[in-house]
């Protein structure tokens, strides 16, 4: 069995746009959605999202920051299944503007036309402590909390 490296996973992420973020209200109530990446993957253990700070799943963080993600890359085309990818960790919003030009690519601008000004605008950094993948044949962890 081959085990994957923190390397080879973001390799797989970077063609991988949407994924759902999973939070859990104070009520216990899960909930999951889609997010987009916006090609922003450099990823490193941290996944970046932009939100408006006026929804449930801002609230739900605050109340508590423990998420995970999930993402499902594509199948190959002799009919190997993509990877799914499980990302564990604690989300920390973020109001920095220069967090924000860091991060801004022109996509953005369909769900936030005033750019990197847009009122309300919050970035979720999403801090990884453990991946879980499955690829078809490979299954494993990476455990990324020191």
């Amino acid at each position: 069995m081959t085990n994957l490296t923190l390397e080879d996973i973001a390799k797989e992420m970077k063609d991988i746009d949407f994924g759902m973020l999973t939070t859990q209200s104070p009520a216990g109530r899960i909930s999951s959605r889609p997010m987009s990446n916006n090609g922003d993957v450099e990823f490193d253990g941290d996944c970046w999202f932009f939100s408006y700070e006026d929804t449930r799943k801002i609230e739900d963080i605050k109340q508590s920051p423990v998420v995970s993600l999930t993402f499902s890359g594509a199948p190959s085309l002799l009919g190997k299944p993509g990877i799914f990818i499980a990302v564990q960790g604690n989300a920390v919003l973020c109001k920095d503007k220069i967090e924000f030009q860091q991060h801004w690519t022109d996509g953005l601008d369909r769900w936030f036309p005033d750019g990197t000004d847009t009122e309300g605008l919050v970035l979720i950094k999403v801090v990884g402590n453990r991946v879980d993948y499955w690829d078809g044949n490979e299954n494993g962890s990476i455990d990324l909390a020191p």
